[in-house]
């Protein structure tokens, strides 16, 4: 599964890197309500929540769900520029002057992605003027919770009221506690953005996007960008350009707006904030290798001490081929590692490896 850019006839000219506040502040909101996704963060993001104003931070429940448990692209409303050349302004309130400039049906859309049924990267009708979509997208949204179909009734009912209350909130925000959080990583970000637009010119594309992360590749041949995700989608960006977003805020998210008819962009975590993170390839070989009781009770041994596939065996009254099959599985994934002691290999787990599928795994084969 991945996303994928079609960027065939794309001159590099077309190809911006641009730090976005209002792609950063989003950011900022979606830590500050999930903090589990950011464990790096959780000391900035505890600080700013002791001091965040309970009126403020009441208002930002009404409609955390657009940057919880998705990433709105109300936060990139440059993209929703026609001619598909707009680049994300250098201040929050320019980025706000760009979000004004959206259509209401634009606006709407976007904020609407949270329900997750509603038609993405394919022109629909606006449920603005849309009776059956209309009513669907109010369904959706109640399957959520009360304040998300509050919110959407609101939305639909007044698409105007709702941007400015939007604004306004953004505007609280920043005066709050995000402009001092801009003022200390927009250098950073700044920075990184010369970088890849130096590696862009001195060495193409390809080494700019693999920069990015290792989940981003290109294929000149097929002129097409991938991002491995979990997930499906695809977009051009035909007579437009592409834009790569910085963030010091996103780790590990690695986010790519294909929406129909918005100018294509990547979100990527920022150079310096963000370990080498394994492909879904990687990450499904390594479920499905953890998924076998034999080769749970060799993790058990193995996370211990090293053992050798003699020792293996005997303990677990099997065949040393058949342990030789799990171990093999098990490597493969990047699980374990083998090391040389005299005649005899000794295998061991890799805790650091492991330790990134979750602790609960860590617990159960060490308890």
């Amino acid at each position: 599964m991945s996303v994928t850019i079609d960027i065939t006839g794309l001159p590099p000219e077309r190809v911006a890197v641009v730090p976005s506040p209002l792609a950063e502040l989003g950011m900022a909101l979606h830590a500050l309500s999930e903090p589990g996704h950011h464990p790096g963060l959780q000391g900035w993001a505890t600080a700013v929540s002791s001091r965040l104003d309970p009126c403020l931070a009441d208002r930002l429940c009404e409609a955390d769900f657009l940057w919880r448990t998705t990433f709105s692209d109300v936060f990139a409303p440059f993209a929703g520029i026609p001619g598909g050349s707009t680049l994300p302004g250098a201040t929050l309130a320019e980025e706000l002057d760009l979000l004004d400039k959206l259509t209401d049906d634009q606006f709407v859309s976007a904020a609407l992605e949270f329900t997750c049924r509603l038609r993405y990267d394919v022109q629909t009708p606006s449920p603005l003027t849309d009776p059956e979509l209309r009513r669907r997208a109010v369904e959706l949204a109640a399957a959520r919770g009360a304040v998300q179909e509050q919110f959407t009734r609101r939305l639909l009912e007044d698409p105007p009221a709702v941007r400015a209350w939007f604004r306004q909130l953004m505007l609280d925000c920043d005066e709050a506690f995000f402009a001092d959080t801009w003022a200390r990583l927009q250098p950073q970000l700044a920075a990184d953005a010369r970088h890849k637009i130096e590696l862009l010119r001195r060495k193409g594309l390809g080494e700019a996007l693999t920069s990015l992360s290792g989940a981003v590749s290109l294929d000149e041949e097929a002129a097409l960008v991938t991002v491995d995700k979990l997930t499906v989608g695809r977009t051009a960006t035909g007579d437009g350009g592409l834009v790569l977003v910085p963030t010091s805020l996103g780790w590990p998210h690695v986010m790519v707006l294909h929406r129909y008819g918005w100018q294509p962009s990547i979100t990527y975590p920022a150079s310096g904030t963000r370990p080498q993170a394994p492909s879904v390839e990687q990450l499904t070989r390594r479920l499905e290798a953890l998924a076998h009781p034999v080769r749970m009770r060799l993790c058990r041994h193995l996370a211990r001490a090293p053992h050798t596939t003699s020792e293996l065996a005997d303990a677990h009254g099997v065949s040393a081929p058949e342990i030789s099959r799990h171990l093999a599985v098990l490597k493969k994934a990047g699980l374990i590692t083998d090391c040389r002691r005299g005649r005899y290999v000794q295998h061991q787990l890799d805790l650091t490896a492991v330790a990134r599928l979750g602790s609960d795994f860590i617990e159960g084969i060490l308890r």
